[in-house]
């Protein structure tokens, strides 16, 4: 039997998620809620058998498995009325963006028993697995550490102007959105990391979010992750992160495409998916499906989102 999933927050990535969930046997939406009545109509478009729910409530009742993809802000009550109910939660990134709530969160999640994971896209891919395994069996010799390099012409990017949160400090910027899963990732390889130092650049409007990040980040054993983040300028994005060892490296681009390097050019594994996106998804809602019948699965658990978190806003909070 397909699972019943309410979603709740129907901007872009509520919408991404309602439109995989139904090419997904595992998933039937059946209830969606947002406070913008154009979000909500854009949502009923894909999916016509689904209701729009009056209230937050009212769709999560209706279910046994919460999508969250409302702001970081709302995001802890809803997860916390979700689990409660006895349902299980799948949170958008980041899990918050103050440290206390989260931990709160994260703590009762644990308490409640329900299933919980949050969406870092990368957790169950293809990449992550085959550079994880690369590590492990010692085919990139001795790794040495990460480096993550992100640039943007504007931010949001055009695709994300709808959500308006993303340009402002409080909530959103380039930091918490992307930045934020690659250091998942280099924690998946490297252990749990620490923030050496941080400079990030703000505009003169203190609202809005950060246009720059430098920083560096260690693991247990001082191996660095190196991170260098910028906005600005006519240039494609620019998103790469590449695990470093000494016999070979792993560069991955754009989340998904897996290169290797034996201190020549990067060369491509795999050939690319014509729909990078949707398997992706399908991966992880795989796995989602494994988390919810108390199995294991590749999927970032609430406490390791919480330690991302911590990292991401320790580096906003530094110094400019």
């Amino acid at each position: 039997m397909s699972v019943a999933v309410s979603i709740i927050g129907l901007g872009i990535m509520g919408r991404r998620m309602l439109e995989h969930m139904l090419r997904h046997p595992g998933y039937e939406p059946v209830a969606l809620w947002d406070p913008d009545p154009q979000a909500c109509q854009a949502a009923a478009a894909l999916a016509p058998d689904a209701r729009i729910a009056s209230s937050a409530e009212e769709a999560m009742a209706a279910a046994d498995l919460v999508y969250l993809a409302c702001p970081p802000v709302p995001r802890k009550a809803y997860a916390l009325a979700a689990a409660a109910e006895g349902k299980a939660v799948f949170l958008e990134k980041p899990l918050g963006v103050d440290i206390a709530e989260s931990e709160a969160l994260v703590a009762a999640l644990a308490a409640s028993g329900v299933p919980a994971a949050v969406n870092f896209t990368q957790a169950a891919g293809a990449a992550l697995t085959g550079v994880a395994e690369a590590a492990r069996s010692g085919a990139l010799g001795e790794v040495l550490g990460a480096d993550i390099v992100v640039t943007y012409a504007a931010w949001p990017r055009e695709w994300q102007k709808a959500a308006d949160w993303l340009r402002f400090r409080d909530e959103g910027g380039m930091t918490r959105e992307v930045i934020s899963h690659f250091l998942f990732f280099s924690e998946r390889i490297l252990g749990p990391l620490s923030v050496v130092w941080a400079r990030p650049s703000y505009p003169a409007d203190p609202a809005l979010c950060e246009t720059h990040m430098l920083a560096r980040l260690e693991n247990a054993a001082g191996l660095p992750v190196t991170i260098m983040a910028s906005v600005g300028g006519a240039q494609p994005d620019r998103q790469e992160l590449t695990i470093k060892g000494s016999a070979a490296s792993r560069r991955i681009t754009d989340f998904y495409v897996d290169a290797r390097s034996d201190g020549g050019p990067f060369e491509e594994l795999t050939e690319r998916p014509a729909d990078p996106r949707a398997v992706s998804l399908r991966a992880q809602l795989d796995d989602l499906l494994l988390c919810m019948r108390g199995e294991a699965s590749r999927l970032a658990t609430p406490a390791e989102a919480l330690r991302v978190q911590k990292l991401v806003e320790a580096m906003l909070a530094a110094p400019a």
